[in-house]
């Protein structure tokens, strides 16, 4: 995409390929997983990534719908919070719609920031229409956001399992934000009902999200309901 259509229509354009880099941990400096969980993962990814894309654009709205629907119940009142989402990508769930929903009801949208390989993600403010730019792995990010730390964390899921631990791509980079960040904000993943798997196998690296928001439902970590309803609920 040319950086002027980057500029003037935010909308048209998602997570490029050159982001599949994150599928290798050696690239983006992680220690290496057991060889044989290592193996087991990368097949995980491309199973459902599979899944995933091959939905149908009509399914894929309506389940991303369903999941904007249950985001809404979760975070009821976000007025005055810092929201990160992210750009699609492979299928995932396009929350841009609803990035637009909750600045209307006075939510500081974000969007995650690679300013450095093996390092945490910052979170730079945006609205639509702003200024892009292409960061360093090729992803548009503001051009000149101001900086913050969020209150609340949306990161898409590759899979997940009935404990909220998330697979993603594998670069590791929301599980070293969320590590550094204190105090730690609320993490949601999203993604659809049908990339539960049985376990994800997690690492000593692995951070389990909150909530997991898919189009079936809302799925909290074991105690972390009655955190949801305190801290963003009422």
């Amino acid at each position: 995409m040319s950086d002027d259509a980057m500029k003037n229509n935010a909308d048209g354009f998602s997570s490029p390929a050159c982001f599949m880099h994150e599928v290798d941990p050696a690239y983006m400096g992680l220690e290496p997983e057991p060889e044989v969980v290592r193996e087991w993962r990368k097949g995980q990814r491309r199973r459902l990534i599979d899944c995933r894309t091959l939905l149908g654009a009509n399914e894929r709205e309506q389940r991303t719908s369903l999941i904007r629907h249950h985001l809404d119940r979760l975070l009821p009142k976000i007025a005055g919070r810092s929201v990160s989402l992210y750009w699609p990508f492979l299928g995932e769930p396009d929350l841009r719609g609803w990035m637009q929903s909750a600045a209307a009801c006075g939510a500081t949208c974000l969007l995650p920031v690679v300013t450095e390989k093996r390092k945490p993600l910052s979170f730079r403010s945006w609205c639509v229409g702003e200024e892009l730019t292409r960061g360093i792995l090729n992803i548009p990010v503001p051009l000149q956001g101001e900086e913050r730390r969020p209150d609340i964390v949306i990161a898409p899921v590759v899979g997940f399992d009935a404990l909220c631990y998330r697979l993603g791509f594998g670069g590791g980079y929301f599980d070293r934000t969320l590590a550094a960040l204190h105090p730690r904000p609320f993490a949601i993943g999203v993604g659809f009902d049908f990339q539960e798997i049985e376990t994800i196998r997690p690492q000593d690296h692995d951070i389990p999200m909150d909530a997991i928001v898919t189009d079936g439902e809302i799925r909290f970590r074991k105690g972390n309901g009655s955190v949801a309803a305190r801290m963003f609920q009422g």
